[in-house]
C-alpha cells in the first residue's frame, strides 16, 4: 500500500511539476511578447469544425493567444435578421470555436467592419442594402464592373457617422456578437476609409475629416466602455500618407490622421504594413496607445517586423515598453482557402513563399524561439 501511495505522490509532483513548467514559459513569453495574434475571416458553418481542428492542432502549439476573427455578417443575429448573410454560423457553431480558444488560453475577438468597408467591388454589404439611407455617398452607383482608378473613386462604401439612427443598429450588432463570443474586446476594422464628410452629404459636408473620424471612433469605444469592454481598430486613417510617404492605403491622404490626438488612449490599435518594416509602431506608442504590428504576406518582413518589436520592447522606456504590444498576422483571403494553402503549401505564382500561410509559419516559428 506505501509503494502505491508512492506512486501516487510522483505522479502528482510530476503534474504539477509539468503544470508550473507550462504556467511559467507562457508567463515568460508574454512578457517578452504580450499578443501573439491571428486576424482572418470566420469560417462558413461548414467549415467550423476543420478550423476548430486547427486552433487544437495548430495554434495552442504555436502560443497563439489571440485570435480576431473577422464575422461582420457571417452571424445569425437576433437582434437584426435582416442583416443575416444567407448563410451563416449558429449559436451553437460560435460556441464550439470559443470552447476551443477557452481551452488553449486564445483571447477571441470579433470583428464587425463600421464605417468603413460597407462593400466591395460591385458588391453593396447587408447595412446599406437594407438600408440605404445610410449610405455617406448615395450618389455613388455600384458598377456593373468594378475597376480601379474609377470616375467615383470608389473603393469600399462608407456609413454616414452623423445618421441618427445607423448607431441604434450597429451597436446591437456589436453587443449580439460580443454575447455570442464571450468576449470583453472588440475590433471595428475602420481601415481604409476613403468616403467621409463627402461634399454632398447633408450632415458631414463641410465638417473637419479628422474630427467626424475621431467622434465615430468615440461613439464606439465610449459604447464599449459602458460595459467594460475594449476597442480595437486598424491604425491606417490616424497616419499622414503624404508626410510618410505611406501612401492612401496603409495611411491616409483625406486628411482623418489628425484623429490620432482626438481618441482616447485606451484604443489598441493595430498597426499593418505589408510591403516594408515600417516603425510607425513608435509613434503610435508615443502618442500613448498599445500597438500591435500586422503583417500579412512576406515572411521575410514579417521576421523584421518581430525583431523591430522585441527590440522596442526591449529598449523603450518604462512608461513606453508596455504599449509595444505584440505581433497579429493577417488574413486576407476565406477561411477555408488559407486552410487548403496551409496544408497544402501552397506557393506564390512565382513560386516563392511569398504567401500569408509561409508568412504565418515563419512568423510563429520565430516566436517559437523566444
Amino acid at each position: 500500500m506505501s509503494k502505491v501511495f508512492f506512486k501516487v505522490q510522483l505522479l502528482l509532483l510530476y503534474l504539477v511539476g509539468t503544470g508550473l513548467q507550462y504556467l511559467f514559459a507562457q508567463n515568460n513569453i508574454d512578457s517578452v511578447l504580450p499578443i501573439r495574434g491571428l486576424c482572418i475571416a470566420a469560417p462558413l458553418p461548414s467549415g467550423v469544425d476543420s478550423f476548430v481542428t486547427f486552433i487544437n492542432n495548430e495554434l495552442a502549439p504555436r502560443k497563439v493567444n489571440t485570435l480576431i476573427l473577422r464575422v461582420d455578417f457571417n452571424y445569425q443575429f437576433t437582434s437584426h435578421p435582416e442583416l443575416r448573410d444567407s448563410i451563416a454560423l449558429s449559436a451553437d457553431d460560435v460556441k464550439k470555436m470559443v470552447a476551443a480558444c477557452r481551452n488553449s488560453n486564445i483571447k477571441i475577438i470579433p470583428q464587425i467592419n463600421l464605417l468603413g468597408h460597407q462593400s466591395w467591388a460591385n458588391k453593396t454589404y447587408n447595412l446599406l442594402k437594407v438600408y440605404p439611407e445610410f449610405d455617406e455617398t448615395p450618389r455613388v452607383k455600384m458598377p456593373e464592373k468594378y475597376e480601379w482608378p474609377n470616375a467615383d473613386s470608389l473603393y469600399c462604401k462608407s456609413y454616414c457617422p452623423l445618421h441618427p439612427k445607423v448607431h441604434k443598429i450597429v451597436f446591437a450588432l456589436v453587443d449580439e456578437i460580443c454575447t455570442a463570443f464571450e468576449t470583453n474586446d472588440f475590433h471595428a476594422g475602420m481601415d481604409e476609409v476613403f468616403y467621409i464628410g463627402d461634399s454632398k452629404c447633408p450632415r458631414c459636408r463641410k465638417k473637419d475629416k479628422a474630427v467626424l473620424f475621431a467622434g465615430e471612433v468615440k461613439k464606439i469605444r465610449d459604447h464599449l466602455s459602458e460595459s467594460n469592454k475594449t476597442l480595437w481598430i486598424w491604425g491606417d486613417r490616424m497616419l499622414d500618407g503624404y508626410t510618410t510617404g505611406m501612401g492612401m492605403w496603409e495611411a491616409s491622404r483625406n486628411n482623418t490622421h489628425a484623429s490620432i490626438d482626438l481618441v482616447p488612449k485606451d484604443i489598441i490599435i493595430c498597426d499593418w504594413h505589408y510591403e516594408r518594416a515600417d516603425k510607425s509602431a513608435v509613434y503610435f506608442a508615443m502618442k500613448g496607445f498599445k500597438v500591435v504590428t500586422c503583417p500579412w504576406r512576406n515572411p521575410a518582413i514579417a521576421v523584421a517586423q518581430l525583431n523591430d518589436m522585441l527590440n522596442f520592447r526591449n529598449t523603450a522606456t518604462d512608461q513606453l515598453k508596455p504599449r509595444f504590444y505584440g505581433m497579429l498576422q493577417t488574413v486576407w483571403s476565406p477561411n477555408s482557402s488559407f486552410l487548403r494553402s496551409y496544408y497544402n503549401n501552397t506557393k506564390d505564382p512565382s513560386g516563392g513563399n511569398n504567401t500569408q500561410t509561409e508568412c504565418f509559419k515563419q512568423l510563429f516559428g520565430e516566436i517559437g524561439k523566444l
